[in-house]
């Protein structure tokens, strides 16, 4: 075996870059998938919860409004505080601490009694929920190959989507029997992970590699490099002379500057169009079946989990098609596709139960695909010096459009006007399109350094 130890993070990234996808980042990608599926379970978990205790509790829209935006002010400032420390302590130490965090707090919902309870630990939950997909998707974008990484990625970030549908169907199976608590019970299980996660990954070479640490970037890297040719792979020789040399410590200010700026407010206004209109309405659905079409508890829960799967759909044509395609034309096609269905529910209003179905799984086949390809984009926008904390104060937009979003319906529903609701979603959806037509930078089929250039 050649002797290729690295001496500069350029050599990291060139060794990096060449090796394709394999075993190794299959398993990466498992261990971190089930903590990014009970953060997915654990977000959409109490929309199938609350349409009990809304009756139980004799809950305003106005309050149930508030329980559903707590965990996204929680993930807030989860994003910001976790983005900073994964930067400075690393990608897995803080993962590992949220996905106990939300674990935890998962545990202390099924025992409250009343809503401010619930509001004060689904906004701590969040902390946790919103800390760890940002930082995740850092370690994987970090790990995964220029050539096919948007599928890479999409294939792994789908876990998190798996975990909205295990919401619904195990909501759709568990509340009815064994009650709303139940929920918060399954969604305690990632506990156990945190205390095999470290074992079992290395830490992100990237990451390393700016830190200055390269005996252990070297290290980790030589482990994938050994998975590669264990499964027969030929590895080209590094090339570091095409890795464009960077500073290796970053400011978070340089998001602002001349070079990033234009991409920094073009990624946060899509994230704020697309999960406003996501997280405003799935979140609602199980709930509004039954306080305003009045169906019966099974039959509400059961056309949330359709909407999921709907969802589902549109998620994997994104990982088949992004690449083809590009980030910038998927986002414009789906958010515009998304906005027109839903906008076309103000003029006409909503009559029937079956009809917001329809609405609201077909326009969120579309809606769902972008939310999972920002994921993708936003951590392929920055240098590694800056990634993570750049991903979590995009993703805190997220949070931001999720905590408006619920309330604005709840607003609505007290007021009687649902069908407003969507013209006011569906604008922002067409929006965010005309920001991806105008702003959006095409990073399929790039290295991550050159994008970073």
């Amino acid at each position: 075996m050649p002797n290729e130890q690295s001496g500069s993070p350029a050599d990291i990234v060139a060794r990096l870059d060449r090796i394709p996808a394999g075993a190794w980042h299959v398993r990466a990608r498992m261990i971190l998938g089930i903590g990014t599926f009970f953060d997915g379970f654990d977000l959409l978990a109490i929309s199938f919860a609350l349409p009990v205790l809304a009756e139980a509790w004799h809950m305003t829209g106005a309050q149930t409004g508030l329980v559903l935006s707590a965990a996204f002010l929680g993930q807030l400032l989860g994003a910001l505080v976790c983005g900073w420390a994964a930067e400075r302590f690393g990608r897995l130490r803080v993962a590992n601490a949220t996905i106990a965090l939300f674990s935890v707090m998962s545990l202390a919902c099924a025992f409250t009694t009343g809503p401010t309870g619930l509001v004060i630990c689904r906004f701590i939950q969040g902390i946790g929920l919103g800390g760890e997909v940002p930082v995740a998707t850092t370690y994987v974008t970090e790990f995964a190959p220029a050539k096919g990484r948007g599928r890479f990625y999409i294939l792994y970030e789908l876990v998190f989507v798996f975990g909205l549908i295990g919401a619904a169907l195990l909501g759709a199976i568990m509340v009815p029997r064994l009650g709303w608590q139940s929920m918060f019970f399954v969604g305690a299980v990632p506990a156990l992970l945190t205390f095999v996660l470290r074992r079992l990954l290395p830490e992100s070479p990237r990451w390393l590699a700016s830190q200055g640490r390269l005996a252990e970037a070297d290290a980790a890297t030589s482990l994938l490099e050994a998975s590669a040719r264990a499964a027969g792979t030929m590895l080209p020789p590094p090339r570091p002379d095409l890795v464009a040399a960077a500073p290796a410590r970053g400011d978070w200010r340089e998001m602002f500057g001349p070079r990033l700026r234009r991409r920094t407010f073009a990624v946060w206004a899509l994230w704020f169009c697309c999960f406003s209109t996501s997280y405003g309405l799935q979140s609602w659905m199980p709930t509004l079946y039954r306080t305003v079409f009045h169906l019966p508890l099974q039959q509400a829960l059961s056309y949330g989990l359709i909407t999921q799967l709907v969802g589902v759909c549109g998620s994997f044509a994104a990982a088949m098609l992004i690449d083809k395609i590009g980030r910038r034309g998927w986002f414009r096609m789906g958010l515009l596709a998304g906005g027109l269905i839903l906008i076309s529910v103000w003029p006409m209003g909503v009559h029937s139960a079956r009809q917001l179905l329809a609405v609201v799984s077909i326009g969120g086949f579309f809606i769902s695909s972008v939310a999972i390809g920002l994921n993708l984009y936003t951590p392929e926008l920055y240098p590694t010096r800056i990634r993570a904390v750049a991903s979590s104060v995009g993703g805190a937009w997220q949070r931001v459009a999720a905590a408006i979003g619920p309330v604005v319906v709840g607003r609505l529903v007290d007021g009687d006007n649902l069908g407003l609701a969507f013209g006011y979603f569906g604008a922002l959806a067409i929006v965010g399109a005309l920001v991806a037509h105008l702003f959006a930078l095409e990073t399929a089929r790039r290295s991550l350094e050159d994008i970073a250039r």
